[in-house]
């Protein structure tokens, strides 16, 4: 099922469209932070919906981001609705999202194509499925009952690949161009994530990207990557920390191919201080203020 409550840049009728310039990910105690300041590199924000869920924390949270959201648009990321997992998605859990849909009217709305779930722990890793004809079903599924849900299309971020499963019938890109073509729902490129997969499937990187369905791009992540050895003696990329040399390039090409897109600076630990995030967006903005040009 299609959905047609979102706009080109999946936002609904009535939230901020999110600015093609460089956002920064937020964590619960950032917020105070930002708050405090005022940097014009920072066009927006992305925070993940499950910090402000519960708890007396999240409830202060909520609270400055409300404030916040009165001075920038707002990315809802969310990383554990569990689109990709075998059992069915939580209706509770699609109900507190909507309330901050409704709440905050985000820019974006975003999620993971993982397994993993709400109040499900020993899954948090962001593990992609097997790419086959039925895990293609339940995701298609899992994604209509959201986008119906939250009442506004939502963007399906690429995972990083750290192995194939021997059933997999599909390759990355043709898997996430289905669910794309099945469901209208948007996709989230995360840069970081294709170099990973690309690196790691003895693939090169923009011959991956060049397979996405990048007219569904609506929305970039830049976030970097460490190295490691397989037990093999093998190079294996993983998810890390700062947006390194090559995947800059990458995204730079991009741009220069797609057009400027909402990109956000996104660091998943380590986080460093705001001097160096608004460095990192600066350097954003001036490959999209290039490409506008």
């Amino acid at each position: 099922m299609r959905t047609e409550t979102a706009g080109e840049a999946g936002a609904p009728v009535g939230a901020a469209a999110a600015p093609a310039k460089a956002g920064v990910s937020l964590k619960l105690d950032d917020v105070v932070d930002i708050l405090e300041q005022e940097d014009a590199a920072l066009a927006w924000f992305e925070v993940h919906p499950e910090d402000f869920l519960s708890g007396p924390a999240a409830q202060a949270g909520r609270a400055r981001l409300d404030a916040l959201r009165r001075r920038r648009p707002i990315s809802l990321h969310g990383v554990a609705l569990g689109i990709g997992a075998e059992r069915d998605l939580d209706p509770q859990h699609l109900r507190r999202l909507r309330e901050m849909v409704d709440r905050y009217e985000p820019c974006l709305f975003s999620e993971h194509l993982a397994w993993a779930t709400h109040g499900d722990p020993e899954t948090m890793a962001q593990l992609p499925p097997p790419y086959d004809a039925a895990t293609l079903d339940r995701v298609s599924r899992h994604i209509d009952q959201a986008q119906e849900a939250l009442g506004r299309r939502i963007l399906l971020e690429n995972p990083s690949s750290y192995i194939r499963f021997t059933n997999s019938t599909m390759t990355d890109a043709e898997f996430l161009t289905a669910a794309v073509s099945r469901t209208g729902c948007g996709l989230l490129l995360d840069v970081n994530n294709a170099f990973i997969s690309a690196v790691n499937g003895a693939a090169g990187t923009r011959d991956y990207l060049d397979a996405l369905p990048l007219n569904a791009v609506h929305e970039i992540h830049l976030g970097g990557h460490a190295e490691r050895l397989d037990a093999e003696g093998r190079k294996v990329l993983e998810g890390h920390h700062a947006t390194p040399e090559p995947v800059w390039e990458i995204y730079e090409a991009l741009i220069a191919k797609i057009g400027p897109k909402p990109t956000l600076i996104e660091w998943d630990a380590e986080k460093p201080d705001w001097p160096r995030l608004t460095a990192e967006a600066n350097r954003a903005n001036a490959i999209l203020d290039a490409a506008a040009a």
